[in-house]
């Protein structure tokens, strides 16, 4: 028995396929294969039922599988010990990111990190919120780039930036005049809201007060941020965007740009670890790293903001 075979079950667990874990683990799935079957043998049980699609473990398998993630856990947690006690930089680290931050955060901080810790394995998966803190119970990611809401007490959340809403409106509707908007003028337009799980969603829609608009006709829930912004830009309907993706639009895109009404809702964001995650040394250099790239204005909450 060895922990490159826990790997592969626990690979197989998670993708539910041995052609996807074995592409995971960047081996054939020959190879995969031949060492879960060898471990099963040695075992003298079926970790899988190979019969059903999607694969799934057997009663007998999910108590091995239980035992396996224990152990890689633990081997994990041995190899960081000796890592922070060396303040190397060295490994592989999982970091999820929200999709609603992940477009307009990434692209300025993660190259430079690269360019300057190109020992460093850094792996980026996009995960909405109730996904994430499942993948940081698991062990299967490293760290969470999250807004911060409730519920998060199990981690560890290191502060990173406050970042405002802004709304986003096409220049047939009538608030387009507005200089400023307020929550009450969200009542009849068209607006185009993520689906619901989304905290982004969810926050503005309970600041906003939205949910008669979000019952109605004339909200529709789609998926993607970047999706309603070129519906908008088409000439129709409002929609909601944060201040970072301000930084990625062209001067013809900004004129559709109003910010709310004071108290202007803001989110804040953060870096969540679990509570025992033993490499300090990285994420703290994550947070710096993170902190340097962003205006320094939005380090802060202002007094015209509400964290929500």
């Amino acid at each position: 028995m060895t922990l490159q075979q826990l790997e592969y079950v626990m690979a197989v667990y998670r993708f539910k396929h041995f052609a996807k874990a074995a592409e995971h683990c960047n081996v054939t799935q020959p190879t995969l294969s031949s060492m879960v079957q060898k471990l099963e043998d040695e075992l003298g049980i079926k970790i899988f039922d190979r019969r059903k699609q999607p694969i799934k473990p057997t009663p007998s398998g999910l108590l091995i599988i239980e035992k396996a993630w224990n152990v890689l856990l633990r081997a994990r947690q041995l190899k960081e010990v000796v890592d922070e006690q060396k303040n190397t930089l060295t490994g592989t680290f999982n970091i999820a990111v929200l999709p609603t931050i992940a477009p307009y955060l990434i692209p300025r901080f993660l190259p430079k990190m690269m360019n300057d810790y190109p020992e460093m394995d850094i792996r980026v998966t996009e995960m909405q919120t109730e996904e994430m803190r499942r993948a940081l119970k698991r062990g299967d990611i490293d760290a969470g780039i999250l807004a911060m809401i409730e519920g998060l007490e199990d981690f560890e959340c290191s502060h990173l930036f406050y970042e405002k809403f802004f709304v986003y409106i096409a220049k047939d509707e009538k608030l387009f005049n507005n200089k400023a908007i307020r929550t009450i003028d969200l009542s009849g337009e068209y607006l185009w809201l993520l689906d619901e799980g989304h905290c982004f969603r969810d926050q503005l829609v309970k600041f906003c007060q939205l949910k008669s608009a979000a019952r109605s006709k004339k909200a529709y829930n789609l998926g993607s941020i970047e999706t309603f912004m070129r519906i908008v830009e088409s000439g129709k309907g409002v929609t909601f965007i944060p201040e970072l993706a301000l930084l990625q639009l062209s001067e013809e895109q900004k004129e559709l740009v109003r910010p709310f009404a004071h108290p202007i809702p803001t989110r804040e964001v953060v870096l969540a670890t679990p509570k025992n995650f033993i490499r300090k040394t990285l994420q703290e250099l994550f947070v710096q790293t993170i902190q340097e790239a962003i205006p320094s204005e939005m380090l802060n909450l202002k007094k015209s903001q509400e964290a929500i």
